[in-house]
C-alpha cells in the first residue's frame, strides 16, 4: 500500500525551480568525483599523505557510492524519493564541511565515505523526482535533457574549478564549495511539489553491509599491493572472500535480495555491465594518475593542471546530444563499441607519452580520445542496459549499471595508483590496463550484439 503526497499539477515555475534544484544536486555529486583530482598534490603535502592515502581519499567515496547504489533505488521507493534526496543533499553538505576541517588523511577518508553514502541517496531519487514532476513522456524527455545538461557541466569543469580553488585557498576549498551549493539545492526543492509516495518493500541491510565490506576489503588489498605490504594484502584478501561469501549466502536466503537474478541472467547484461565498469576504470584511473604527473613532471600549477584536462572533460558536456541522435538512429551498440575503441586508443597514447617524458601535446591527444570515448559510450550504455533488461526491471538494471561503474572507478584508482611514483616503464605498462579492459569489454559487447 502506498500513500501519494504529490500535489496535482504544480505550477510551471515551481516545476522548473524544482528541476533546477534536482539537476544542481546531481551536479554537486558528479563534481565531487572530478574536482578533487587536481587537489591531490596539495592534499598530500598538507596532510603528509602517501599515495595509498590519496587512493583511499578518492576510493572511499566510490566504494560507498557504488556499493550502496545497489539498494539506494529501493530505499527511495521505501521511504519516499523526496526524503531520500533531501537527506542525501543535507548529508552531503554537512559531510563536505567536515571534510574541509579534516585534521588528517584518514579522517578525510572516513568523511569521503560519508559523502559516498549521501551521493548514493541522491542519484536514484533524482530520477524518481523528475518522473513525478513530469509524468507526460514528452515533457519528461525535455526535463531529463535539462538535468543531463546541467549535471554534465560537472565533468566539463570539475578539474578546472578544483584547480582554481586549490590555487586560491588550498585543497580544503574544494569541499567548502559544496556547502552553499547544498543549501541552494535544499531551498530549490523545498515544498510539496517534489513529494513522492512511499512503499512497503523491505531492504536487506545486512546483505548491503556485506557488499560494502567486500568492495572495501578488495580495494584495500589492491592498494596494499602497491606498497608491497603482502601480509596486509593477504589479510584484506581473505576478508574480502569471507565478506563475499556472506553476501552470497544472504542473497540466496533473502526475500528481498540486493541483486535481481532476472536482471543478471538477461542476455547480454554481463557484457553491458563490464563495459560500464571498463569505461569508469579508464576515466577515473586517468583522473587519478595524470594530475600527479602534470604537477610533478611538468610543474603545472593546480589551475593549469585543471585547464590541461579540458580536452578530456569538455566532450562530455556537449557530445551526449550527438550520441543521443546516433542511438535513436542506429541503436546503442555502435556508439558503445566506438566509445570503448576511443578509450582504448587514448590509453595507448598515454602509455607512449609516459615513455617519452610526458609531453603535453601527446597527452592532449590521449585526453581528447578519452573524452569522446566516454561521451559516446556512457549515454549509449544507459540505453543498452534498459533495452537488455527484462520487462519491468529497467530501474533495477540502471541502478546496477551505476553501481558497477563506481566499482570500475574504484578499481581504476586502486590498480593504476599502485604504479605512481615508480619507474616510467611500469607506469607506462599500467596505462595500458584500461586499453585491455576496454578491448575485452568491446569483444564481449560485439559477441552479445550478434547472439
Amino acid at each position: 500500500m502506498t500513500t501519494s503526497l504529490l500535489v496535482a499539477d504544480p505550477p510551471v515555475a515551481t516545476r522548473l525551480r524544482s528541476l533546477l534544484g534536482i539537476a544542481l544536486g546531481y551536479f554537486m555529486v558528479l563534481l565531487d568525483t572530478t574536482v578533487l583530482s587536481v587537489a591531490e598534490p596539495d592534499l598530500a603535502s598538507s596532510l603528509g599523505s602517501s599515495t595509498a592515502g590519496l587512493q583511499w581519499a578518492v576510493t572511499g567515496y566510490s566504494v560507498a557510492f557504488g556499493a550502496l547504489l545497489l539498494s539506494a533505488g529501493a530505499a527511495a521507493d521505501r521511504y519516499g524519493a523526496h526524503r531520500a534526496f533531501r537527506f542525501g543533499i543535507a548529508a552531503f553538505g554537512a559531510g563536505s564541511l567536515l571534510s574541509a576541517l579534516a585534521p588528517d588523511i584518514w579522517a578525510l577518508v572516513l568523511l569521503r565515505a560519508v559523502l559516498g553514502v549521501a551521493a548514493a541517496a541522491c542519484v536514484p531519487a533524482s530520477m524518481a523526482l523528475i518522473t513525478r514532476l513530469y509524468p507526460e513522456p514528452g515533457e519528461r524527455a525535455r526535463a531529463v535533457a535539462v538535468w543531463a545538461a546541467v549535471s554534465g557541466c560537472a565533468m566539463a569543469f570539475g578539474p578546472m574549478v578544483g584547480g582554481v580553488l586549490v590555487d586560491l585557498a588550498g585543497w580544503r576549498a574544494v569541499f567548502l564549495v559544496n556547502v552553499p551549493l547544498a543549501l541552494l539545492v535544499l531551498g530549490l526543492v523545498a515544498g510539496r511539489a517534489v513529494h513522492c509516495p512511499h512503499g512497503t518493500r523491505r531492504i536487506d541491510w545486512w546483505a548491503q553491509l556485506a557488499a560494502c565490506a567486500t568492495l572495501a576489503l578488495f580495494t584495500d588489498a589492491l592498494i596494499a599491493v602497491g606498497s608491497g605490504a603482502w601480509l596486509h594484502v593477504s589479510c584484506s584478501g581473505v576478508g574480502a572472500v569471507v565478506a563475499l561469501g556472506t553476501f552470497v549466502r544472504r542473497e540466496r536466503r533473502s526475500p528481498t535480495p540486493v541483486l535481481q537474478a532476472a536482471v543478471l541472467r538477461a542476455r547480454g547484461m554481463g557484457a553491458v555491465l563490464l563495459a560500464g565498469a571498463a569505461v569508469n576504470f579508464a576515466m577515473l584511473g586517468v583522473l587519478f594518475v595524470l594530475p600527479l604527473l602534470l604537477q610533478q613532471e611538468l610543474r603545472l600549477s593546480p589551475t593549469m593542471a585543471g585547464v590541461a584536462f579540458l580536452p578530456m572533460t569538455l566532450p562530455p558536456g556537449f557530445n551526449p546530444l550527438l550520441t543521443g541522435r546516433i542511438v535513436a538512429k542506429v541503436g546503442p551498440w555502435k556508439p558503445v563499441l566506438g566509445g570503448l575503441a576511443l578509450l582504448a586508443a587514448g590509453s595507448v597514447v598515454f602509455s607512449a607519452a609516459v615513455l617519452n617524458g610526458t609531453p603535453y601535446p601527446v597527452l592532449a591527444v590521449g585526453l581528447l580520445l578519452c573524452g569522446f570515448g566516454v561521451s559516446f559510450a556512457l549515454p549509449a550504455l544507459v540505453t543498452a542496459v534498459v533495452t537488455t533488461a527484462p520487462e519491468g526491471a529497467a530501474g533495477a538494471a540502471s541502478g546496477l549499471l551505476n553501481a558497477v561503474r563506481q566499482v570500475g572507478a574504484t578499481l581504476g584508482v586502486a590498480v593504476m595508483g599502485a604504479f605512481v611514483g615508480g619507474e616510467d616503464a611500469p607506469l607506462a605498462a599500467a596505462m595500458l590496463l584500461p586499453a585491455g579492459a576496454c578491448a575485452l569489454a568491446a569483444v564481449l559487447v560485439h559477441h552479445a550484439r550478434r547472439s
